[in-house]
């Protein structure tokens, strides 16, 4: 199974960015829960958001009301939609998938905010 992130790109604070990941190369593949995580440099790696396979969602106080976690059971994909970004979450932007058995890692999108 491959994690396909893309959608990042250099935003100015305020604007907006729209961030994807698709799950592919399984066969009946089922995702339960979708997250999203960061690591901007110097830093460690850090959660952003989650979504349940029930559609249940949860975010980082950093994010909460500025983010917004999707999914398409239907295609296997994830959407991050980022509303008035801040210099501060400029990172690069992982998917994360938790399926039955396994957990998947994408390889990551910059996301550059500027001021």
């Amino acid at each position: 199974v491959q994690l396909q992130a893309c959608g990042g790109g250099l935003v100015q604070a305020g604007g907006s960015l729209r961030l994807s990941c698709a799950a592919s190369g399984g066969s009946n593949l089922r995702i339960n829960t979708w997250a999203w995580h960061r690591q901007a440099p110097g830093k460690a790696r850090e959660w952003v958001a989650s979504i349940t396979s029930g559609g249940s969602t949860h975010y980082a106080d950093s994010v909460q009301g500025r983010f917004t976690i999707s999914r398409d059971n239907a295609k296997n994909e994830m959407y991050l939609q980022m509303n008035s970004p801040k210099p501060e979450d400029t990172a690069v932007y992982y998917c994360y998938a938790a399926g039955s058995y396994n957990t998947y890692w994408g390889r990551g999108t910059q996301v550059t905010v500027s001021s």
